[in-house]
């Protein structure tokens, strides 16, 4: 069983440092889902570095439990937006269906990164 809490602990970092280098990388991809009122270059920047941050911060043994409790708190950020994108006529997700998996995606990050929370207190 610890094995597969390394395992787990591992691929989030591993996906938040490749999700935030693709935020500098195709800042572009990130545009539709930032409402219109925000500098979208910006905030694109911006939580790529957080998640760059994070994802590093899972694999430094005295950041690990700061670092799963940041990325629950980041997802319950992020959370507005995915709602959000369900009521538009078009959502960046491309279909109300995508949006709506995304959603729940959304609900399985928090309680991935609580997980990994709570296992490190």
């Amino acid at each position: 069983m610890e094995q597969m809490f390394l395992y787990s602990r591992f691929l989030m970092a591993v996906m938040l440092i490749a999700i935030g280098l693709h935020h500098f990388y195709k800042p572009k991809f990130y545009y539709p889902i930032i409402p219109a009122f925000f500098p979208k270059l910006f905030v694109t920047y911006a939580s790529g570095i957080v998640e760059l941050v994070i994802g590093i911060g899972l694999c430094i043994p005295n950041y690990q439990k700061y670092a799963a409790l940041g990325m629950a708190l980041l997802m319950i950020a992020f959370l507005p937006l995915h709602i959000w994108d369900i009521t538009r006529e078009k959502p960046a997700m491309r279909t109300k269906k995508g949006a709506y998996i995304r959603l729940v995606i959304q609900f399985v990050l928090i309680a991935w990164a609580w997980f990994l929370f709570k296992k490190l207190n």
